[in-house]
């Protein structure tokens, strides 16, 4: 009999890492909180960039492969525990991505209108637990918009709020979302990074992206673009930051788009130093930042007031810690060697294994997930291999069933393939792919109405 693996995420990591145990002959259930799966691929990858999201449809055939069961709404450490996986699978794989925010810290930062990005993000792609700001209502108000930070999440954000109603019109986002971004009279968007263009994170594409909007016009600062020893050496070093710069210093030398409906401004060598408001935000302080001669990043003492109304961080994401699990609090991450999770001695738990950006933190593409995972299962094969791992005494245990007696709601493939089908029925009603069900019980009324877990 091969072994049976829990793998704790449905994302990218975890589907690759199950694709890749099933390979090897492993029974594999994966877990997650959600009662549907796909984890970034549906609630973080931009909802108008249809070809990266449509990769969940080849994650979705995962589901088909016999020894593979999708457990959703079963969140691990409340509904079951880590203990009760390791008594019941040869192997337990974490592979639940870094959902936490990581913040400013500057004075103002609490204030009603400084917001995550994720929460932002969480909202306009349906996530059914996002209990954060009402975006719904502060939308309403918002004129301009400071973004901090320069990744492509950052991007993400500033193109969604900059994009007119019809650009987003084919999106997958709820109803209501699109009606208030279509509402909201945002008309100007300012992106801020505290260091150079050379130094930014996003991909050249996304950037790019944001040149071509029907209805959005691009500034940056001639200054922002003049390169410095240490840029120079960033440009030389790497073909993506000559891109970058490279897009950055045309738009340095576009004709203003005055009769644009919104304005974006890229803010290059700007430090967030205080967000400013009594009750609510009102503006955010900036201070002008260089590089000296080591190349050290160095405050200049300029400083300079953005008068805005709602302030995004997008300055990168870190992972959660999960009871019973070794974690890394200073990286967000669970320690590990080659995968195997390490605990205080770092020395590998018996068992355990770790794949995704809660491995390895924030970084790379989707595709680089797979590469991951399948290096922390070839880990946990060798581990097969050495008898450390597959000495499970009872074959015969079905925690899935357990859950079920327990009365826990747990979902399926069937049930996700039928929340799937209202979506894509919802949608091509509207001339477009599917409409997302954002709502948790709506999704949990269609997932488990006729359709128990399997």
């Amino acid at each position: 009999m091969g072994i049976k693996v829990a793998v704790v995420g449905s994302g990218p990591s975890g589907l690759y890492a199950a694709e890749a145990l099933n390979d090897q002959g492993a029974v594999v259930d994966v877990f997650d909180k959600l009662p549907v799966p796909f984890g970034l691929v549906r609630y973080g990858v931009a909802p108008d960039h249809l070809s990266i999201r449509s990769v969940r449809n080849t994650l979705d055939r995962i589901w088909d492969r016999e020894g593979v069961r999708f457990v959703g709404n079963v969140e691990v450490g409340s509904d079951v525990t880590i203990e009760e996986l390791r008594a019941a699978y040869d192997a337990v794989v974490f592979t639940y991505g870094a959902s936490s925010d990581r913040r400013l810290a500057v004075p103002g930062e609490d204030l009603p209108g400084s917001v995550a990005a994720t929460d932002l993000v969480a909202w306009y792609t349906g996530h059914p637990d996002y209990r954060g700001p009402d975006f719904d209502d502060l939308l309403r108000r918002v004129r301009s918009v400071a973004v901090v930070g320069v990744g492509n999440v950052a991007v993400d954000v500033v193109r969604v709020l900059s994009k007119s109603p019809e650009e987003l019109a084919h999106t997958d986002m709820p109803e209501h979302v699109l009606a208030t971004l279509a509402a909201a009279p945002v008309a100007q968007v300012h992106l801020i990074g505290r260091r150079g263009p050379a130094q930014a994170s996003f991909t050249t594409k996304e950037l790019k992206e944001l040149g071509e909007l029907a209805d959005a016009g691009v500034f940056v600062s001639p200054a922002d673009v003049e390169l410095d020893s240490t840029s120079e050496a960033a440009v030389a070093e790497s073909k993506v930051a000559a891109r970058n710069v490279k897009v950055l210093s045309e738009w340095a030398e576009r004709v203003p788009r005055p009769d644009a409906r919104v304005q974006i401004t890229a803010h290059f060598f700007a430090r967030p130093t205080q967000i400013i408001g009594d009750n609510e935000v009102t503006g955010l302080e900036l201070e002008r930042t260089a590089f000296d001669s080591d190349g050290s990043l160095v405050d200049t003492g300029e400083r300079e007031r953005l008068d805005v109304d709602l302030i995004v961080r997008s300055v990168g994401y870190r992972g959660l810690a999960l009871t019973g699990v070794p974690f890394d609090e200073s990286r967000g991450v669970i320690p590990h060697r080659d995968g195997r999770v390490l605990d205080g001695t770092n020395t590998p738990i018996a068992g355990l294994y770790v794949a995704g950006w809660i491995k390895r933190g924030p970084s790379g593409i989707i595709g680089t997930n797979k590469k991951c995972a399948v290096q922390t299962v070839g880990s946990l094969m060798e581990d097969v291999e050495s008898g450390v791992v597959g000495n499970r005494s009872d074959n015969g245990r079905d925690l899935v069933e357990e859950l079920h007696a327990r009365g826990v709601a747990v979902v399926g493939v069937p049930g996700w393939r039928a929340v799937d089908r209202v979506e894509q029925q919802r949608g091509a009603a509207l001339g477009k792919e599917r409409v997302t069900v954002h709502d948790r019980a709506e999704l949990l009324e269609l997932a488990t109405q006729s359709h128990p877990a399997t």
